[in-house]
């Protein structure tokens, strides 16, 4: 399992009058990770500490962490671990501390990280990557009502339509079905379907909304799920 962030999000917890702010983004570069610390750091430029961890990659290429002279394996460890179980990739995270004037102990210390982390990991707007396969089908009117009835029990999505003399879908099937699919639809339309190329993609979905990975700068597109 691979999971992205669609929109990061910010997340605050008090510990003995210290208080952790966490803010979590999502980044592709070592680079942006880096931009996103700094802008962290200016704007609580007064903080105590800024720890920070981050994943770059599938396999993944990079992972860096940083504790901010906080005792060893406090800070930074913590949060890449909690990254790591949820196994987040092409993410920053950063955690803000204010001093509050308790010792926490090293134990605590890197429960607090570790939770500050995981509550703005809850806030944030996730994609599980999944393999896919798109294309386009045309139909007959009369054959939609039993296709949509085959689409949604067999989990198959519709990202857009268009109605002329046929209708024109452009579908989206999980790679689990790349055995069944097409027997599927011929069946569903009593043979009177078109069936274009296949191509494999990559998608998620989010409130009902599903999301091709374009691999550009917009990453991400959006499409309703008919």
């Amino acid at each position: 399992m691979e999971r992205y962030i669609y929109e990061g999000a910010q997340a605050e917890i008090i510990e003995k009058k210290s208080r952790f702010i966490a803010a979590i983004a999502s980044v592709r570069t070592k680079e942006e990770a880096a931009a996103f610390i700094e802008e962290r750091r200016k704007q609580y430029w007064d903080a105590s500490h800024h720890c920070t961890a981050f994943i770059i990659g599938r396999n993944p290429e990079i992972t860096r962490c940083s504790d901010d002279k906080e005792p060893s394996g406090t800070g930074g460890r913590p949060m890449l671990e909690v990254l790591k179980k949820e196994c987040i990739k092409d993410v920053v995270a950063v955690v803000t501390r204010y001093f509050g004037g308790t010792l926490l102990g090293t134990g605590g210390l890197a429960r607090a990280y570790a939770r500050a982390v995981k509550e703005g990991l809850d806030l944030c707007k996730i994609i599980e990557r999944q393999e896919g396969i798109q294309l386009l089908v045309q139909v007959d009117y009369g054959e939609m009502g039993k296709l949509q009835h085959v689409l949604g029990k067999r989990g198959y999505s519709i990202l857009e339509a268009r109605y002329g003399e046929t209708v024109s879908l452009q579908m989206l099937i999980p790679y689990k079905e790349k055995d069944k699919w097409k027997e599927e639809l011929l069946n569903a339309a009593n043979g009177k379907i078109e069936i274009g190329e296949a191509k494999p993609v990559i998608y998620g979905e989010i409130d009902r909304e599903i999301l091709l990975y374009d691999g550009g700068e917009e990453q991400w597109k959006k499409y309703d799920n008919l």
